[in-house]
């Protein structure tokens, strides 16, 4: 009987790293999550120490192949996925330099007049408007604001980019990310000193290092890299993927018209095509292959403000702490005064003033409808998402949901039920890994293409109806909730310019 071959696939995510190993058909062999620390210099201010980045993606690794007893030289290849955005720096002896998560929000004012004065500009080029995150416009920031540090800059990355570096000792950007980034002219995939020039940014093509295809082998795993993983020398690493797309590969979308929702950090709401959808309003436009384009509508406002909930304001941490807010969570039974959340802990797509906050609290309200409020909340952000994607022409009829949210007893639900469709939940909890290892499987030639891998290696696990009797209930407090939002937008500009 011939020895089983497996896939490792690494999510690098704004909070957590997680390293799992599957087997070539998608199942899940052994997982380890690793917690990193953000921290918070100044306000608006979020980053991550790189070198604490690398120890945690080694420990994980070393970790998963601890647990799955696996003899790594059966590890065909690795596949890594990443939060886009952000800004990660390296010096010109390629030492880490700065680690800006997709969190942050310290470029609100240049990405605010770099669409003053060339946002019509960026949209026709990069399909794109400047925004806070935005890794060009954070990168303007460091320009401006820490020339110091901008003089020392040998290469600019995303979270991904620098692990597939430590592996490897390779230098490449991806074309999700750049592309999700708007540093791709869209739809050519170029990158050039035009669009560059638009962020004022001229002088910072060297710093980009060579742009690959998602699924190209960029490197193999040097010595070093083994010694300090436990993986085997030589093991095939691919160019990776905006998480956004490899998560929803792994919850099974890959054709043309089929729509993706994630609940995780941020909030993603998505439709694959094969050609990019030209529209104003949608927030951007990714690609990972020839006539492979995702119309993406998104904010940080989805299960990262449950994150911050249970760890700032409860100070716990794993699974069981949020166990345990499902549990609070299913003891409330809706009601028409229930409070309201507004999900703006790291803003809005809206504006970078928004805050988040409870709105409503009687004294007969407790923690479960605080956190049920919470849910909601997220939900109502991912509905103003989808209809930005419906107003655009695109059809949203049904949906795969993927990301931490999905994996709530209650959330998916509800999700179905704000957004008024059927949703399936894949059967991988990790679906980021598993889209980053499906590309992996097509890098090595296991599998002849996406739509082969997709089909081979992942699974349905739930499907949810929306509840009509709830319908009424949901669409009048989404109504009540964009009316509050747009009651507090003064508020929240009043007091961004007093902080």
């Amino acid at each position: 009987m011939a020895e089983k071959n497996y896939i490792l696939g690494v999510d690098v995510g704004n909070t957590v790293i997680k390293a799992v190993l599957f087997d070539t058909e998608g199942h899940q062999i052994a997982h380890c999550a690793i917690d990193g620390q953000s921290s918070f210099p100044e306000p608006g201010h979020v980053e991550r120490d790189l070198s604490e980045l690398w120890e945690n993606g080694c420990a994980a690794i070393r970790e998963v192949i601890a647990r799955s007893g696996v003899d790594p030289t059966r590890i065909l290849g690795i596949g890594c996925a990443g939060h886009g955005n952000g800004l990660y720096l390296l010096d010109r002896a390629f030492q880490p330099l700065k680690g800006i998560q997709s969190l942050d929000s310290r470029a609100a004012d240049i990405a605010a007049e770099l669409d003053r004065e060339n946002g019509d500009a960026l949209q026709a080029r990069c399909l794109q408007r400047p925004w806070p995150s935005q890794t060009p416009s954070l990168l303007a920031w460091v320009k401006r604001h820490a020339p110091e540090t901008y003089a020392q800059i040998g290469a600019v990355l995303f979270c991904k980019d620098f692990i597939n570096f430590r592996l490897t000792d390779r230098l490449a950007n991806d074309i999700s990310d750049l592309s999700g980034a708007g540093l791709l002219a869209m739809p050519e995939g170029e990158l050039d000193g035009a669009l560059l020039g638009l962020y004022h940014l001229e002088d910072a093509m060297p710093f980009f290092p060579e742009r690959v295809q998602s699924a190209d082998i960029v490197g193999r795993v040097t010595a070093a890299a083994a010694k300090a993983t436990g993986l085997a020398q030589g093991t095939p690493v691919i160019g990776g993927y905006f998480d956004v797309v490899s998560s929803a590969m792994g919850s099974g979308v890959i054709h043309a018209g089929e729509a993706s929702v994630i609940a995780g950090t941020w909030s993603i709401n998505q439709v694959f095509a094969d050609e990019p959808v030209i529209s104003p309003d949608v927030f951007m436009v990714t690609t990972f292959g020839k006539d492979r384009y995702v119309n993406i509508e998104s904010s940080a406002t989805s299960a990262a403000n449950l994150e911050w909930y249970v760890h700032r304001m409860r100070g716990d941490h794993g699974d069981k702490a949020f166990d345990r807010c499902n549990e609070e969570v299913g003891k409330v039974v809706p009601r028409a005064d229930d409070p309201f959340f507004h999900p703006f802990i790291f803003g809005s797509r809206l504006g970078a003033e928004f805050r988040g906050g409870f709105y409503g609290l009687a004294g007969w309200h407790g923690e479960g409808h605080m956190l049920r409020a919470l849910f909601e909340g997220v939900c109502f952000e991912h509905r103003r998402h989808i209809e930005v994607l419906r107003n655009a022409g695109l059809a949203v009829d049904r949906a795969v949901m993927s990301g931490g949210g999905s994996r709530s007893p209650h959330w998916p639900q509800m999700m179905a039920d704000v957004l008024e469709i059927p949703l399936t939940v894949a059967e991988a909890r990790e679906t980021g890994a598993l889209g980053a290892a499906i590309g992996a499987t097509v890098a090595i030639g296991l599998y002849a293409s996406y739509e082969e891998a997709v089909a081979e290696m992942t699974r349905s696990a739930r499907d949810f109806q929306p509840n009509t009797e709830r319908t009424e209930h949901f669409r009048r407090r989404y109504g009540l909730y964009t009316a509050l939002a747009d009651q507090m937008r003064d508020f929240w500009s009043a007091l961004r310019l007093k902080s």
